[in-house]
């Protein structure tokens, strides 16, 4: 059994910053991608950034220079800095981990751009 938690959002204002954070623990092999992904009401589930253990990165468009994603493979842990942030970031943010043959998830985690 794996379990994927994450942490760190909330309720910020336009051009502000928020950095999520993601554990995952339990009977782990080797993890090779970690990633965050969102869905904001009414649409569907989208790659927002995506990282290697090789640390390797990929971001959306929509993100590219203002979200850092970053990872730490002792802890299997990523985390996403998300920095000038636009109402339409607003979405549940879920964190994913996979590692050959498996693919885990968050609960998810709220993030509200708003003034």
């Amino acid at each position: 059994q794996v379990q994927v938690v994450e942490s760190g959002g909330g309720l910020v204002q336009p051009g502000g910053s928020l950095r999520l954070s993601c554990a995952a623990s339990g009977r782990i092999f080797r993890i090779n991608t970690m990633g965050w992904y969102r869905q904001a009401p009414g649409k569907e589930r989208e790659l927002v950034a995506g990282i290697t253990s090789g640390g390797s990165t990929n971001y959306a468009d929509s993100v590219k220079g203002r979200f850092t994603i970053s990872r730490d493979n002792a802890k299997n842990t990523v985390y996403l800095q998300m920095n000038s942030l636009k109402p339409e970031d607003t979405a549940v943010y879920y964190c994913n981990a996979k590692q050959p043959g498996y693919s885990w998830w968050g609960q998810g985690t709220q993030v509200t751009v708003s003034s």
